[in-house]
This record gives C-alpha cells, sequence and structure tokens, in this order.
C-alpha cells in the first residue's frame, strides 16, 4: 500500500460535492502537541476521511486515524506501545451562531477564514484525546507489584475516630 501524504488544510464543503474520500498519512513528527505526550514509535498516522452532505443538507466529515506511541506506565515508569485509535463525525461551522444550529449527534468544527479545516490538528487533537489518563500496562505485563504498598503510616496519624463519640447517644 502506498502512503499518501494528506492536505494538512482542506475545504469540507467542496469535498462533500464531490463525495470525496481521503485516505493516507501524516507524519506523527509533525503533530508536537500529540508528541509532547507520548513518544513516537511509528514514522505516520494513517487517515481515512469521508466527505458528504447528510439529509438535512449539512456537511458531514467522517474519519479514522491510528498511530503507533509510547507511554510512560505509571506504576513501573517504563515505556510500552500503545495503538491509538480514533473514529470522529464532525460537521463544519462558520461560527458560533451556525455551530448552535447543528445537530448534538455530530461534533463541530470552526471553519477558517478561507472556509478550511486544518485536518491534521483535527487528527491530533482527537488522537490525544485518546491517550488514557492514567497510562500504564496491563497487569500481567507490568514489572512493578501489583500489590505493592507505598508505605505506611505514622502511628501518630492513627487517631481515634472522633465520630466514635456518637454511639453513646444510643
Amino acid at each position: 500500500m502506498q502512503n499518501l501524504k494528506l492536505p494538512i488544510t482542506i475545504s469540507p464543503s467542496r469535498s462533500a460535492q464531490r463525495r470525496l474520500v481521503c485516505k493516507g498519512v501524516f507524519k506523527l513528527a509533525d503533530m508536537t502537541r500529540l508528541l509532547a505526550e507520548c513518544e513516537s514509535r511509528s514514522e505516520h498516522v494513517q487517515v481515512s476521511v469521508k466527505f458528504d452532505v447528510d439529509e438535512r443538507g449539512l456537511t458531514v466529515m467522517s474519519g479514522t486515524g491510528s498511530a503507533l506511541v509510547a507511554l510512560t506506565c505509571q506504576r513501573c515508569n517504563e515505556n510500552f506501545d500503545q495503538t491509538l485509535e480514533v473514529e470522529f463525525t464532525f460537521s463544519p461551522a462558520k461560527n458560533e451562531e451556525a455551530a448552535e444550529k447543528i445537530p448534538s449527534y455530530y461534533d463541530v468544527v470552526e471553519l477558517d477564514e478561507n472556509g478550511e479545516v486544518n485536518l491534521r490538528e483535527l487528527v491530533e487533537e482527537e488522537l490525544m484525546l485518546m491517550i488514557p489518563l492514567i497510562p500504564r500496562h496491563n497487569i500481567q505485563d507490568c514489572s512493578a507489584d501489583a500489590d505493592s504498598v507505598w508505605g505506611e503510616l505514622p502511628e501518630e496519624l492513627e487517631q481515634p475516630n472522633p465520630f466514635d463519640v456518637l454511639k453513646q447517644f444510643k
């Protein structure tokens, strides 16, 4: 399969009129915000985007994206490979007023002053949302002990429960 380079910006309305389907790649090295959160394990992000017009006459962009990255396990602090996969469906809007008229089953993306969408930034943001809040290996793959205890409370903190006084009122 040949890796076709996708355009960075694209006009959703013109593409939807032609029922355009784009399949190709973006360089992962160009997604600096994503790489600030993880490390690259592949050269490209695979992307597929379909432009269409729905029954209400709205322009719709739907597609998928995937990239192989390395995350740091929060249990053992070692890197592990993770495939970030995303599916998205957007409808573009010129301004906030137009965005309010788009049904809730579509995510809204704002058009720039040229009526275009930055497709690379859109895919990058969606991939960033797929990074787990607390990245970690599967428990069987992690080198950290699953039942590890990180210390004990000092005895002066083990005080009697102040609500034990309420038991006297029964």
